[in-house]
């Protein structure tokens, strides 16, 4: 059951389909987007919330990610470039009894919004933000953004960009983020199963999608989606569940010290025993900020449910405050106000 905190969102007496939540707009992603799979596996996800389509928000900033609202059967906010963290806030904050959901693009959230991002992650406020990672700007034709690979030629980078790019996993770690996961495009029940866990999680949410831009960034994540690869470069974590991977689930993920390593089971002495058991509920967050930094070719990539750590949320505190004022204040009313204390009178 979801659990969205001491003020829960109203459960709907009947019971959803997927049809329930399919807009009848016309989707204008281009076709092969990965947006396509994010979009069917929310509109999976929300009826098994449980929640009145009329209680689910959707709110976006700029960015191919960003007309979401419009294709999903729900209320929706489309804003301005940088800002849908801002407006989920307020949301979220005016009428704690909603679901907020958030998508945003790489450019969207980590570059002109990248001070409101860090801070509703600070803030941990309720809210679900899906984060798609095409590591390029694809709604402005094609200008490399802040998870662009090092090196890659595009267009405001035409001999490389020689800019180091953003982890945003480890940019939630040190925004003191409670909920990181990741998952990529080509794994659509993954993606629900995730999105589902986010739901579940009482405080802010991220989900890093690692999408596929058929036109400015095609096969950007290939080295690890590829069908040939995939098994060898990601690693599915399971919380309670050893850290194991490759095609043959003979490799795992050791902690040797203070770092990680892959090792390979039956060799050296190596057994499933040393295999290091993945926690995602650990409050502490420093292997969680290593798994999210793991990636290829030293590492598989981790998907899934990284992180899920429970700490008081910011909209549950200020409703709480709230409450505390109403009980113990001598004001409950304007006329109350006006007549508190010494009063002027304007000629």
């Amino acid at each position: 059951m979801i659990n969205p905190g001491n003020y829960t969102v109203e459960r709907s007496s009947v019971e959803l389909s997927k049809e329930d939540f399919v807009s009848d707009q016309m989707v204008k992603w281009c076709p092969g987007c990965g947006a396509h799979a994010i979009l069917s596996s929310v509109a999976n996800v929300f009826p098994k919330l449980g929640y009145r389509k009329e209680n689910i928000m959707m709110v976006s900033g700029i960015g191919c990610s960003s007309r979401f609202p419009y294709y999903v059967n729900t209320y929706g906010i489309h804003g301005i470039h940088g800002r849908a963290a801002a407006i989920s806030s307020g949301v979220k904050i005016a009428n704690p009894h909603l679901s907020v959901w958030m998508t945003t693009g790489d450019g969207d959230s980590l570059a002109i919004g990248g001070n409101h991002f860090i801070h509703i992650i600070r803030r941990n406020i309720d809210i679900n933000i899906l984060l798609f990672n095409n590591q390029i700007y694809g709604l402005t034709k094609g200008q490399y953004s802040p998870t662009t690979p090092m090196g890659s030629v595009t267009k405001t980078s035409p001999m490389g960009t020689i800019e180091h790019p953003f982890n945003p996993g480890e940019l939630v770690m040190g925004a003191q983020g409670t909920f990181f996961a990741r998952v990529v495009d080509t794994n659509p029940r993954l993606m629900t199963e995730v999105m589902f866990e986010a739901a579940r999680h009482d405080g802010t949410s991220v989900i890093e999608i690692l999408q596929n831009c058929v036109i400015f960034a095609d096969k950007t994540h290939d080295s690890i989606t590829g069908k040939e690869v995939r098994d060898d470069r990601q690693i599915v974590l399971r919380n309670g569940f050893p850290m194991i991977f490759g095609k043959e689930k003979n490799k795992g993920i050791r902690l040797n010290g203070t770092r990680l390593e892959v090792v390979t089971i039956g060799e050296k002495g190596i057994t499933e025993k040393d295999i290091l058991v993945h926690d995602m509920y650990e409050r502490d967050p420093g292997i969680h900020l290593m798994l999210a930094k793991m990636s290829y070719p030293n590492f598989p990539v981790a998907l899934g449910v990284i992180r899920s750590a429970n700490y008081p949320t910011y909209d549950d505190l200020v409703m709480e405050q709230i409450d505390y004022a109403k009980a113990h204040s001598n004001i409950k009313n304007v006329d109350d106000l006006l007549n508190s204390g010494e009063t002027w009178e304007i000629k």
